[in-house]
């Protein structure tokens, strides 16, 4: 039997990775558009584009670990029955439940690797792509700084920087500064230093002049200086320090909906995000049993098992689209959570009870008819 299991696990685990990889490219590809603009624009480094994007890919593999196993299940049985290989198998006296063994152990290990990338690896991806996110949006670094060139920024501010230096020092600096509506304001240093805070980006700038012009009266004025700091960067996306839902474990989730400080809309948040989490694993399991059940309990049919297929896929649909339901649901009405449970252990317990007592019933109904006749 163990090289019957390794035999189907192969397969499976063969065909989970080609659709697995497919799809995550495919997803990949549609989120890097994000960040197109940031390469072609605002110069962003390739190495960290395919960084930024990279770090999607932990949570883009739980959502799609489960379908991609459910088509590479179904795809290695509808193929063992083509191949009249599932037919061998059962006339030598192999039971269904052995048969699909195969799909529910690669099924596990996916649902205890999904456990760890759940729990670990996208907490950290989340974190470090807020942290690279941030950076890059408020950065005053050469990505958005061209040396002899106006980079112009949407709180209505104007830089020119004339060269960079290799330590980090600008030299020929023109700011033209128009945020606050009622006046205009240039300034302009021989050189600075661009520095980064919590707050946003700043340059400071050394022996220059600031001139500013009142547009409602006219009036002027002009002011030396040997140092001078300058934001331009957008306060309003300050780092936030409280980590965000994404980036927290279970056991991190749970604690903070008990903090009494915390809202009970907050509350139910976190605690419908740590019960997906603990359910999502799962979702391996039962999709792998709903794509091969079907096709082990169902009879032998020459045109092919077209409608066998088609009411394991809408099964799959179903559950997933409930799951989906429930989990934004449960955000607003604590006890939706039971029914997230329901979604997924029913199907799991339904499909098993019916791949471990089909066989039994087909024995007894083809006694009874022997007997009739």
């Amino acid at each position: 039997m163990k090289k019957l299991d390794t035999y189907i696990a192969k397969q499976i685990i063969t065909g989970f990775l080609l659709v697995a990889l497919s799809l995550m490219s495919m997803l990949w590809l549609t989120q890097s558009l994000r960040f197109v603009e940031m390469v072609t624009d605002k110069g962003l480094p390739v190495y960290l584009f395919v960084e930024m994007t990279s770090l999607l890919m932990p949570r883009v593999f739980t959502i799609l670990s489960p379908i991609a196993l459910f088509v590479a299940v179904m795809f290695v049985y509808n193929r063992l029955i083509t191949d009249s290989e599932l037919v061998v198998m059962k006339a030598v006296g192999i039971s269904s439940v052995v048969i699909a063994r195969a799909a529910l152990l690669v099924g596990a290990v996916l649902a205890l690797f999904n456990v760890f990338v759940l729990n670990v690896g996208i907490p950290a991806a989340e974190g470090k792509f807020r942290d690279l996110e941030y950076e890059v949006k408020n950065s005053f670094s050469k990505m958005m700084l061209r040396e002899g060139a106006f980079t112009s920024f949407k709180n209505n501010m104007t830089i020119f920087i004339d060269k960079f230096l290799d330590d980090g020092t600008v030299k020929g600096i023109l700011v033209s500064d128009g945020k606050n509506p009622a006046e205009k304001v240039v300034t302009v240093a021989e050189s600075g230093m661009l520095e980064y805070t919590d707050i946003g980006p700043k340059i400071l700038l050394k022996n220059g002049t600031r001139q500013v012009m009142n547009k409602k009266s006219g009036q002027f004025s002009s002011m030396t200086f040997d140092d001078y700091v300058v934001d331009f960067g957008d306060v309003s996306v300050a780092r936030k320090k409280d980590k965000s839902v994404r980036e927290r474990s279970i056991s991190e989730l749970f604690a903070e909906a008990e903090k009494p400080e915390v809202s009970e809309k907050d509350a139910r948040a976190f605690k419908a995000e740590a019960h997906r989490r603990l359910l999502a694993p799962w979702f391996n399991l039962v999709f792998a049993l709903l794509a091969c059940t079907g096709l082990l309990i169902s009879n032998f049919n020459r045109r092919g098992q077209g409608k066998v297929i088609t009411v394991s896929i809408l099964a799959m649909i179903l559950v997933q689209a409930l799951d989906m339901t429930f989990a934004n649901m449960a955000r607003r009405y604590e006890w939706i959570v039971a029914l997230m449970y329901v979604n997924c252990f029913l199907p799991l317990l339904i499909a098993g009870w019916l791949l471990w007592k089909t066989p039994t019933f087909r024995r007894k109904r083809a006694k009874e008819i022997e007997n009739e006749a």
